[in-house]
């Protein structure tokens, strides 16, 4: 896609951006990252209680970050991709913006002479 086409993507739903204010939640689909998990394997990873996992699990769940399987008397937390595929998207063109102004800083760095200017002493007149 070209970078103008890019700036005129959809902006993820708030509850994309809602549910990823929370560091907790942010944690959370760090944990899922490694396999799906049950709510009780994941509280036991928190100082939180079940319930608030749970809570939490349900916010990523209607912003569609994370989805649920029953199997048995459990259920399966497990990353949805799409919502942050389209996240991803979004962000790319100030990823592209932030890569360009930092490389030109690196630019600016390294033609910069390696030591300081010796500082010149002032006569006290």
């Amino acid at each position: 896609m070209s970078e103008i086409a890019d700036m005129f993507l959809p902006m993820p739903s708030d509850l994309v951006f809602t549910a990823l204010a929370h560091p907790v939640r942010r944690q959370v689909l760090e944990l899922l990252t490694e396999g799906p998990c049950t709510a009780g394997a994941l509280a036991s990873r928190f100082e939180l209680s079940r319930p608030a996992v749970s809570e939490h699990l349900q916010i990523l769940r209607r912003a569609e970050l994370v989805r649920d399987t029953p199997k048995g008397r459990e259920r399966h937390y497990e990353l949805a991709p799409e919502s942050l595929n389209e996240l991803s998207r979004w962000l790319a063109p100030f990823e592209r913006y932030w890569r360009g102004r930092l490389g030109a800083l690196t630019e600016v760095l390294d033609a910069l002479p390696d030591e300081p200017p010796k500082k010149k002493r002032r006569r006290k007149t």
